[in-house]
């Protein structure tokens, strides 16, 4: 009995994640909007952290309780999952194209940041304050081209945002994040107990449960796209929501908390470095990921989640 009430813990903390998301993105973009900042400024900065809060909740939450497994987990299971699962069951429902920019800058840094994270990991033994102090740096920068490319070549769609009254931003923000808090606190109580009764690992539970979980928007928005034939969107969510995970999700949690990496992690580090790589290379030449792509990432999500249960 413990144990459904927990799940239905687990679920309850990601629905308050994902919609305290929501609202706080529609409130601080309401904000930046009222004080003229461009709107594709706020997507590419506003909206993007938003995107990544319930990584980021999950992540910092866990750090704080030593839930390491799940901190770490929670970010390399998304990373994983968010190329080898999600982009390919949108890949097999729609080809999706993918631009030039793509390929040749957030792809590289994509690939470049999930190196690194595996360098510092194993030769620092922990993620600290350095690690977050350099995935920072990368984070800044990346955000600095996207606003200066943006503004030299234009957005595809200018971000929606809502008219606020002041009241409403006030309860959007203040009612977000106390979504986003409360909804990672018990996500994180309830995976640490399941993971306790069923005699896994927090690892396992941060790699899987608690990574579906938190990928829940990104897999919304690209099949989403993909079936509004919007098909480059798809691509472009996933890795930069990738880079985010990395560079913000963990930067920030390692300057709040040092993380210890685990050899456990060697494994799913090298699968993360793999899968960005994967889709690197399947979308290099035509500028397409099709279903013969797609298929493949799925054929090897599932060999990766047959190697997961009996590691």
């Amino acid at each position: 009995m413990q144990i459904l009430l927990n799940c239905l813990l687990i679920v309850v903390g990601f629905i308050l994640l994902v919609k305290g998301a929501d609202f706080f993105v529609d409130g601080a973009a309401s904000v930046a909007t009222k004080m003229g900042i461009p709107q594709i400024v706020v997507g590419l900065t506003i909206v993007a952290f938003g995107t990544s809060a319930p990584e980021a909740a999950i992540s910092i939450g866990s750090a704080l309780k030593g839930s390491n497994g799940i901190s770490i987990g929670n970010v390399l299971g998304s990373n994983i999952m968010n190329i080898l699962l999600i982009l390919g069951v949108t890949s097999v429902i729609c080809t999706l194209s993918v631009k030039k920019t793509t390929i040749k800058i957030d792809m590289p840094i994509m690939i470049f940041l999930s190196i690194l994270l595996v360098v510092l990991g194993i030769t620092m033994k922990s993620l600290h304050y350095l690690a977050g102090i350099c995935f920072w740096l990368i984070l800044i920068g990346f955000i600095v081209y996207l606003v200066i490319y943006s503004m030299k070549n234009g957005a595809d769609e200018d971000t929606e945002t809502k008219d606020l009254s002041a009241i409403r931003i006030i309860i959007y923000i203040i009612g977000g994040i106390a979504a986003i808090v409360y909804g990672s606190n018990i996500t994180v109580d309830g995976a640490t107990y399941v993971a306790g009764a069923l005699g896994v690992s927090d690892r396992l539970i941060g790699l899987t449960v608690v990574a579906f979980g938190t990928s829940l928007p990104e897999l919304v928005t690209s099949v989403t796209a993909a079936r509004k034939k919007n098909a480059d969107i798809a691509v472009g969510n996933i890795v930069g929501s990738n880079i985010f995970n990395i560079a913000f999700v963990l930067g920030t949690t390692c300057l709040i908390k040092e993380v210890p990496f685990d050899k456990a992690f060697y494994f799913d580090s090298a699968v993360t470095i793999f899968s960005a790589l994967l889709l690197w290379l399947l979308c290099f030449k035509d500028l397409k990921l099709g279903k013969k792509g797609g298929i493949t990432m799925l054929v090897c999500y599932a060999a990766y989640f047959v190697a997961l249960l009996v590691m």
